[in-house]
């Protein structure tokens, strides 16, 4: 594959706007990237120190302890209670398998990977990096009749949602996995801001803290055949810069993985390895964060919705998607003259061309600040 295949990297558009905002006197609020600001919780850091000693290579598959750790976050977090631990895989950070995976699947030429109308940038590089074809699916009607020729290979699902922070319920995602199952499609499913579920108690499960996930049993029928839910712990522990994550469900899609990973040499190290571990064990540090989000979330969506923005979805994740009913661009360039950086919809598909994306990834301060200056 060429590498003019390739998108030009959307956010390097933005920078003639990031300029004009850092000129704003107090500086810039830069709400344009998801990236977390606030500190590596203590037991992670911990962990990662112990592990320093680090002389040997690590195991592609991921230590036991951290494996079954994962398993148990998802019976005590997710309600799925029967991950296999050998159905578990760490991967350096969620983004990297997002991009390989096509590849990692043997998925090539001819072969169709569909992903969100609105969607993280990285379904469709991943896609042209296996030299597949990318597909955007807003829904299963809009792929019509099916034939050998015209049935994704591979589907991703993105709940809660980046940008528009959607989450899909139990029922929906049983429907597509049955639908997959009796095409043969390999269902993956990236669920990297489920902590961050900001839904009315009304509309969630009472039994769960998290949005639901694909390995749900109420969505598999109690088997992960043709599974895969993906998950980072760069939003829910502040570890963006770990690269750590992981990949599980189906045991013989992860072995696939696994062996082509092996070869590869995409290992994450040891002492990764172990910060991840105490991560997943350690609860009460998710919380918190959740709590400090909360609070920022609080304070811009008030700041933005008195702006003249109206936030659609947002019901779970990091981000505000908000419109007023003009060119993403627009909004932007405002923005901008009031010293604040967004992401303009159309990064993340031409039907999100009227909405910008507004993170909640900023200190307190700068937060304030951003809610300060919408309301002048």
């Amino acid at each position: 594959m060429s590498l003019r295949a390739l998108p030009d990297f959307p956010w390097d558009s933005l920078a003639p706007f990031k300029e004009r905002a850092s000129a704003v006197s107090g500086g810039l609020v830069d709400l344009s990237v998801g990236t977390p600001v606030d500190p590596t919780p203590a037991v992670v850091q911990a962990a990662l120190r112990a592990a320093a000693d680090a002389p040997g290579y690590p195991q592609t598959a991921g230590t036991p302890a951290l494996r079954e750790a994962v398993a148990a976050w998802f019976e005590r977090r997710r309600g799925v209670p029967d991950v296999d631990p050998d159905g578990v895989l760490p991967t350096i950070g969620s983004k990297e398998l997002v991009a390989w995976l096509p590849t990692l699947l043997g998925l090539g030429a001819g072969d169709i990977v569909g992903f969100p109308g609105i969607a993280y940038p990285t379904y469709d590089v991943g896609a042209r990096l296996a030299g597949a074809t990318p597909q955007r699916v807003d829904g299963l009607a809009e792929l019509g009749p099916l034939t050998t020729a015209t049935t994704p290979k591979l589907l991703w699902l993105n709940s809660p949602g980046n940008p528009t922070g959607r989450v899909l319920g139990v029922e929906h995602l049983a429907k597509v996995v049955a639908w997959a199952r009796e095409h043969g499609v390999v269902v993956a499913s990236d669920e990297c801001y489920a902590e961050l579920d900001w839904r009315a108690a009304a509309d969630r499960d009472p039994d769960l803290p998290t949005t639901p996930s694909i390995l749900d049993p109420r969505v598999t029928g109690g088997s992960h055949e043709g599974l895969l839910a993906v998950y980072s712990l760069s939003k829910q522990s502040n570890l963006a810069g770990y690269r750590a994550a992981f990949v599980a469900g189906d045991v013989t899609l992860v072995r696939q993985l696994l062996e082509v990973r092996k070869h590869a040499g995409m290992i994450v190290p040891w002492p990764v390895q172990q910060a991840v571990t105490a991560a997943v064990a350690d609860d009460a540090h998710v919380v918190d964060q959740k709590a400090r989000y909360a609070a920022r979330r609080a304070t811009l969506r008030a700041a933005v919705e008195a702006f003249g923005l109206r936030v659609d979805h947002s019901e779970a994740g990091l981000y505000l998607w908000a419109t007023r009913g003009e060119d993403a661009w627009a909004t932007i360039d405002e923005l901008a003259g009031r010293g604040i950086l967004a992401a303009p919809g159309t990064f993340y598909g031409a039907a999100g061309g009227q909405h910008v994306r507004i993170a909640l990834t900023a200190t307190d301060e700068r937060i304030a600040t951003a809610a300060e200056r919408l309301a002048r």
